[in-house]
């Protein structure tokens, strides 16, 4: 029976910002190893025997980022499918879309495990056993969730009372005195948000309790475009026909209504790194109880968490407590006891639209990645990094002009009607108006110096012609 680990790449992170953004959310955040949540995710789905196959589905905006991180880790070359979202719709249409998928690439009997993409798990070899006793479970036609045994009466969570296997009711997140008493009682769980099922089971549970979800994420994938490009498959969700699939989790749709769940109790080292103090507790302590990562002078500092991702020596001085995060463009600083707190300024940057809740200084592109160095009225200055053999797209600007300076590698560029190359050291000039694209016919990385000038400097001003990525 064919096994899908099924990863759920979403979610604004707005309580770990200013590192997570919505066009980088908290997936995508390198730990100290070095390593996003979402490639530990994928490398914990494949770790599993007899996986062959990572289903993604995740928005259509973070298709080449989640690409990249797959990359770097995926060494035995497991085969990867996305269902791409062209926005949010919660977990019961992502769930229903990966189940349809599987019963019409495979069978009815397919077993999906649900993972999310932001989780940490630290005990690989008690996962492994908790996933085994799921599979055993779903082969009985269950819906299985996973039961984290606590340690601590949170608050943020919800709960799964259970006997044995057997699930008696989900909670909603309790009260601080409401916990204590789970805690005690010995029969609550923590609710992961992992799940295992066959994807037949599972269509048939939703047909029963929330009908509405399925038939249209059946119709959208009717509709829907499937490409394949260098061995990836790709299945891009119709916008028309998703903006009418219902916005519930599948906890809420299906598996609190459900009579046929069952639960695996399980201690498998599980963290949903939600805020900057869980964040914290993953480093290193020094003698007192500071996590520095980055560079940093202390005196007299306790208890705080510093992280830098700016470049910058962060000096602090007779402070308790706190949580500071430095990005290029952000600074954080927050009392531990109040970091859920952080989505209140996320929210309010979204709110008045601020460049600072949408994307740090350094983006991710299809072709590599800009980084804005420094702007101004009518200046913006980035640095620009293309993939060996990728190439931006054809493309036009109305109200500014761009001079680029090769200081890495060599470029290939449509300006107008010519075609030229620029080798390092050397510089051209695209006035606004003109057709223009950069391609990088090398085997390096090519870098370069961009200015651009004029009365708006804006992403959005911007004509696609042509585009490799399709994009137009």
């Amino acid at each position: 029976m064919k096994l899908i680990p099924t990863i759920l790449c979403g979610g604004a992170g707005s309580r770990l910002w200013p590192v997570s953004r919505e066009q980088h959310p908290k997936p995508f955040i390198r730990l100290a190893d070095n390593e996003s949540l979402l490639q530990k995710a994928f490398l914990r789905g494949v770790g599993l025997p007899g996986v062959s196959e990572i289903l993604t589905v995740t928005n259509s905006s973070l298709k080449f980022k989640t690409e990249d991180d797959y990359k770097e880790v995926n060494n035995l070359g497991v085969m990867t499918h996305f269902i791409l979202e062209p926005f949010a719709r919660n977990t019961a249409a992502a769930t229903a879309a990966a189940a349809l998928y599987a019963i019409e690439r495979y069978s009815e009997d397919t077993l999906l495990l649900i993972l999310a993409a932001d989780h940490l798990i630290s005990k690989p070899a008690a996962f492994e056993d908790a996933v085994n006793k799921a599979i055993n479970l779903a082969k009985q036609n269950k819906l299985v969730t996973f039961g984290i045994t606590p340690d601590k009466p949170e608050t943020g969570y919800g709960y799964i009372e259970a006997n044995g296997y057997e699930v008696k009711k989900f909670v909603e997140k309790p009260s601080l005195e409401v916990a204590k008493e789970y805690i005690a009682s010995g029969r609550f769980y923590w609710n992961s948000g992992i799940f295992c099922f066959k994807a037949g089971v599972l269509v048939q549970e939703m047909m029963k309790y929330c009908p509405e979800i399925i038939q249209m994420v059946s119709e959208c994938l009717r509709v829907s475009n499937y490409s394949q490009v260098a061995g990836v498959e790709y299945t891009d969700l119709d916008r028309k026909a998703f903006e009418n699939v219902p916005d519930l989790s599948i906890d809420y749709a299906v598996m609190e209504h459900s009579n046929n769940v069952a639960v695996v109790p399980c201690d498998i080292g599980w963290d949903d790194v939600g805020s900057w103090s869980s964040i914290g507790a993953l480093g290193e302590l020094d003698e007192a109880g500071n996590t520095v990562i980055g560079e940093a002078v202390l005196h007299n500092v306790h208890n705080t968490y510093i992280h830098s991702d700016s470049n910058k020596l962060v000096g602090a001085v007779g402070v308790d407590n706190l949580v500071i995060v430095d990005t290029p463009d952000a600074l954080l600083v927050a009392d531990k006891s109040c970091v859920q707190d952080v989505k209140i300024i996320f929210n309010s940057l979204k709110k008045k639209d601020h460049d600072a809740f949408k994307l740090h200084r350094s983006v991710v592109r299809p072709w590599g990645t800009y980084t804005v160095l420094e702007e101004g009225e009518r200046f913006k200055i980035k640095r620009i990094v293309v993939k060996p053999g990728a190439s931006l797209s054809l493309q036009m600007h109305h109200h500014r002009s761009e001079h680029w300076i090769v200081v890495q590698g060599a470029a290939q560029i449509v300006n107008g009607e010519k075609e030229v190359f620029v080798s390092t050291n050397e510089s051209t000039y695209i006035p606004a108006g003109h057709k223009h694209r950069l391609i990088n016919p090398g085997v390096i990385d090519l870098v370069l110096i961009e200015v651009q000038s004029g009365e708006y400097l804006g992403e959005d001003d911007i004509v696609r012609f042509e585009d490799v990525y399709g994009r137009c």
